[in-house]
């Protein structure tokens, strides 16, 4: 069985994020997303609520693709969290150049860190290239219309929090 590794801090998860792990799937047998614990992010959504949008929107695609799909949060470095799930490979996104020049230096890092796990990088797709969390989190603040980059549960959930802030 062949397991990957999808890393992010999924805050909050995205259609982009979505189409990389619809991707995924077809690479892998089992793909776990590794909710990141990245405190020096700040997260708008706890790592409870990032985690279980994961697996309400990974649930469909699990069933869609056979593929099994779990979260799994973690805080240590990227090769250990591989390890610790028995991951061959792990996948990254880009979505632009920009992306790449510090994803190539992270793969030449985990390169010396275990050389046995691979780096696999999916380009998003063309209308999801844009898309940022980070983007997303600022139009949904100034009471822009994020429906077209997030899920509409993970619409609803931005609502909600940015409506108690």
């Amino acid at each position: 069985m062949r397991t990957g590794l999808y890393p992010g801090t999924f805050d909050p998860v995205t259609e982009g994020h979505l189409d990389i792990i619809r991707r995924a799937t077809a690479l892998v047998d089992k793909l776990v997303i590794g909710v990141a614990i990245n405190r020096d992010k700040g997260p708008l959504f706890s790592l409870e609520e990032r985690v279980a949008m994961i697996q309400a929107e990974c649930a469909d695609i699990a069933e869609d693709t056979g593929c099994e799909i779990i979260a799994h949060p973690f805080e240590n470095l990227l090769i250990h969290c591989a390890r610790d799930v028995g991951a061959s490979v792990i996948i990254r996104g880009l979505r632009a150049v920009a992306d790449f020049e510090y994803e190539y230096q992270m793969v030449g890092m985990n390169r010396v860190l275990d050389d046995s796990i691979e780096t696999v990088f999916l380009m998003a797709e063309a209308e999801h290239q844009a898309v940022a969390s980070k983007l997303v989190k600022e139009i949904a603040r100034l009471n822009g219309d994020v429906s077209r980059f997030v899920p509409e549960q993970v619409e609803r959930a931005l609502k909600e929090k940015l409506a108690q802030g």
